[in-house]
């Protein structure tokens, strides 16, 4: 294994989502001649722009990005294709003198680079997910969540019970492997870390004014026509299954089914990304080694610029 001083450096730039991460990535990019690795879940997706707040051309100011409008809709995507993409570009743009930055509100994709997770092959099974789905919908998030408890209490512990995709990977596993998913994860921890790195972490300690951010960027893409988008994802909810689960989409159906008001569809959006933001904060405090800076500070760029200096320089 190479010494620490020999290490490929990464910075990662996290938070909740509206706290400025893209403008963060960019600014240091530019700084330090690097480029940006997205490691966000839905990004990945051609088309669908306005919904997953993905950078507009201007935006990124000339600084090339990766791993964005990579796929159509309807392909599948995961933690595991997100390393098998991510690590080599990390050794790429470093082989090139560029500093990698991995930017985005995705925890557990940012988390497993920086800790060289691997993940064996997954063994799906189509009937049963459906099952355990039909199960959650029927029955409810509790029932599930609490067979995953009985199963499995250590990763249960990690889990949000409203994580349904998780909980719902998790049973999939044992029940088609015999295996838990915390063993699984234990074991896909390698002995030492692939990267020296450096996570900066935004967000606010007022909470309700990351909740006003959260507000103001939902209007801004109500104004940008986030609802075009959203109708082609409603009309292709079928073949589009994850885009059809992903704040910023599915909160518009009521309204394409004529269910409910615009409006109220507007406000659940709002309630939706900031239940998402509590999420991405625990996620981030829990799993990061990071250094915080909270936006009512002022000199953001400032002061991740002195931090990044300092770390490449150490």
């Amino acid at each position: 294994m190479a010494d620490l001083c020999e290490k490929t450096r990464v910075i990662a730039i996290g938070g909740p989502t509206a706290t400025g991460k893209t403008a963060l990535s960019v600014s240091l990019a530019r700084q330090f001649d690097g480029e940006i690795i997205s490691a966000d879940s839905m990004q990945i997706y051609k088309g669908l722009t306005i919904g997953t707040a993905k950078a507009s051309e201007e935006e990124r100011q000339g600084v090339p990005h990766h791993l964005l409008d990579i796929l159509p809709p309807e392909t599948p995507y995961s933690v595991a294709d997100f390393m098998d993409a991510a690590v080599p570009l990390v050794e790429q743009l470093s082989a090139r003198g560029k500093l990698p930055i991995v930017a985005g509100g995705t925890g557990l994709y940012l988390t497993s680079l920086l800790n060289g997770i691997t993940f064996a092959p997954e063994k799906t099974d189509p009937a049963l997910r459906t099952a355990l789905q039909n199960r959650a919908e029927t029955e409810g998030p509790a029932a599930i969540y609490a067979e995953l408890q009985a199963i499995d209490p250590v990763y249960a512990a990690r889990v949000h019970a409203n994580n349904l995709p998780r909980v719902i990977r998790a049973l999939e596993l044992y029940h088609t492997t015999g295996r838990k998913m915390s063993e699984e994860q234990a074991e896909s921890r390698p002995a030492q870390l692939p990267y020296r790195s450096l996570c900066l972490c935004l967000t606010c300690r007022d909470r309700a004014l990351l909740y006003r951010r959260i507000d103001s960027r939902v209007d801004s893409m109500v104004a940008a026509g986030v609802l075009r988008e959203a109708e082609q994802v409603w009309l292709h909810r079928e073949q589009w299954p994850t885009a059809a689960q992903a704040i910023g989409y599915k909160e518009f159906f009521p309204y394409f089914e004529e269910q409910m008001p615009l409006n109220d569809c507007v406000n659940r959006l709002k309630q939706s990304t900031r239940r998402y933001a509590k999420r991405q904060l625990t996620w981030f405090r829990r799993q990061t080694n990071a250094v915080w800076l909270y936006l009512e500070d002022g000199d953001v760029p400032q002061r991740s610029a002195a931090l990044v200096e300092q770390f490449l320089q150490s």
